[in-house]
């Protein structure tokens, strides 16, 4: 299964989330609201999850081994970074 698509549809500059993020793999199936998270000095990814009635979280979706997280993780950060790099410029643009 490969990632055909990565779309960063939502960024923040305040707190840990600092973006969330939608996956495309195969040109068939879609994925949404993964999250880049921002903390002790790195970023990773959390899938999306959603609340149980104890309070607790459970992931909707997740890799079933650590060569899979580690590839989605590895393109959507750098997605993350292409993607602020570009807003960098254009506002380096919008200044000159």
């Amino acid at each position: 299964m490969k990632i055909t698509d990565i779309k960063i549809r939502k960024t923040f500059e305040e707190g840990p989330l600092r973006a969330v993020v939608s996956l495309t793999f195969d040109d068939q199936l879609a994925l949404h609201d993964v999250k880049v998270i921002y903390a002790r000095d790195r970023y990773f990814v959390v899938m999306p999850s959603r609340k149980n009635p104890d309070g607790t979280f459970r992931d909707m979706v997740h890799p079933i081994n650590a060569a899979f997280r580690e590839e989605i993780e590895t393109a959507i950060i750098a997605a993350y970074r292409d993607h602020l790099a570009a807003q960098e410029a254009a506002a380096a643009d919008v200044e000159a």
